[in-house]
């Protein structure tokens, strides 16, 4: 499985936030729509690393997604997301939970432990914490 790159695009989003992944066309609900790809490290070893891009599969096992060509590893954060991932194996695949307008921000909830490491103390961003003016 590879990305649905017909329909995704990287690009500016939210001031503050950076790049995010954002639909080219519509994605239906339950739709693949990227494999949050890279390097399968011991869980023990990412717990000390400093990046953010750590998608931990299981207490042994997690994915250092830090590469460019991680397609997934753009997809921010929100309270209310339109995606979520499931892992299957040792692999992470990212599907939409509602229907995704064209131009829409491809968003997942990070999860308890993310959010209030990184995110809760600079503040949320997502559109339902910090919606544009």
């Amino acid at each position: 499985m590879g990305t649905h790159e017909a329909s995704v695009e990287v690009r500016e989003t939210n001031p503050g936030v950076g790049r995010g992944l954002f639909a080219t066309g519509p994605i239906k609900k339950g739709e693949f729509i990227a494999e949050y790809t890279g390097e399968k490290i011991p869980t023990a070893l990412a717990d000390a690393l400093p990046s953010r891009y750590l998608f931990e599969l299981d207490e042994e096992w997690t994915i250092n997604g830090e590469s460019e060509k991680n397609t997934a590893g753009y997809i921010n954060h929100a309270c209310i997301p339109n995606a979520e991932a499931e892992i299957d194996g040792h692999r992470i695949f990212v599907y939409a939970i509602h229907d995704i307008e064209k131009g829409e921000e491809i968003t997942i909830d990070y999860g308890e432990e993310y959010f209030d490491e990184f995110i809760r103390p600079a503040g949320c961003k997502c559109f339902a914490c910090a919606p544009l003016p």
